[in-house]
């Protein structure tokens, strides 16, 4: 059955990706630099993955989260792609993270494959239990087949209290909503279509989700940097040139917020917790005074007469 989440449940949550030199080569005092800031922000969602940089996220984030009080802190990672150790010989990650490539990343949402991901995502983390694990895009391998051997996998883990809540983070809607209406899901990170700019959770995922008590954790909210000002030359969106309508409702967007004297980063950062079924925002950082940026967004006065004009703009995908 899916779990309450405590009305205290943080509502800004800092992605893992940047601490594992996704398009960013931080060192690790960088990336220390960013961790404190979140905490000093107040921060206590910290959502990582083994997928991020081979592992270095999890390992600076249980650097960081040493002699700290473990209550204190929500920490959430995935399983379904398992680390495996090879050579390097100077190679450097495919993957768009600035690291070697001393590991490979190997397809498996098996209970064995889980469970090894899993212990190996603890001892990196330095903890004795992950608060929430999501299968890791399980429509990349065989969505019906991943989700009928994970899920249950997660489930078996979260009763021997090594994981809190299970879950599914994706970019992809019927990955998400086949996961909605599993008796084992606790809760999903919706990746890119929970956003200002991409609305088309509102069909049928928010509705299936809120009839399941499933919460919903709202990833990619920014797009890549294209809801955090003016779309530039090169704006990306789903890791691809955005095309042009895309373009032009993100440029509508940010006219409208404009407008008003609102940042659109500010209106894309509270757009997801507007649902009831959203309980957090997570956004990564590449640089300290990202987090500090992004916690000051959530406290910006959004009038409803934009939040009204902004709903009125087409979303992508409808």
């Amino acid at each position: 059955m899916p779990v309450t989440e405590p009305a205290t449940a943080p509502r800004l949550g800092l992605g893992g990706a940047g601490l594992g030199n996704h398009r960013v080569a931080l060192d690790d005092d960088a990336a220390a630099a960013i961790l404190d800031e979140a905490w000093h922000e107040g921060v206590r969602l910290l959502d990582t993955a083994p997928h991020y940089g081979l592992g270095l996220s999890e390992r600076r984030i249980g650097r960081f989260l040493a002699g700290r009080a473990r209550d204190d802190v929500r920490i959430s990672t995935k399983v379904g792609r398992r680390l495996e150790a090879q050579q390097a010989a100077g190679a450097a990650d495919d993957e768009g993270f600035l690291v070697p490539a001393d590991a490979r990343r190997v397809w498996d949402f098996t209970p064995d494959g889980i469970r090894a991901t899993l212990e190996e995502s603890l001892c990196r983390l330095g903890t004795d239990r992950i608060d929430v694990a999501y299968l890791h895009d399980p429509e990349r391998w065989d969505l019906r087949a991943a989700l009928d051997s994970g899920l249950p996998a997660l489930a078996r883990l979260r009763e021997e209290g090594l994981v809190g809540a299970v879950g599914v983070g994706s970019m992809d809607l019927l990955a998400l909503v086949e996961a909605a209406g599993r008796e084992e899901v606790d809760e999903l990170m919706v990746a890119g279509r929970w956003t200002l700019l991409d609305q088309r959770a509102a069909e049928e995922l928010l509705p299936r989700c809120a009839e399941h008590s499933v919460a919903v954790v709202a990833a990619a909210v920014f797009h890549g940097g294209l809801l955090t000002g003016p779309p530039v030359p090169g704006a990306t969106y789903d890791y691809a040139a955005a095309p042009e309508r895309v373009l032009a409702r993100a440029r509508h967007l940010h006219d409208a917020c404009a407008a008003y004297g609102v940042p659109v980063a500010a209106a894309a950062l509270q757009w997801p917790l507007r649902h009831s079924s959203v309980r957090s925002v997570v956004v990564g950082a590449d640089r300290p005074g990202q987090v500090a940026a992004n916690r000051a967004l959530l406290e910006v006065e959004v009038p409803d007469e934009l939040w009204h004009a902004l709903t009125e703009r087409k979303p992508v995908g409808s």
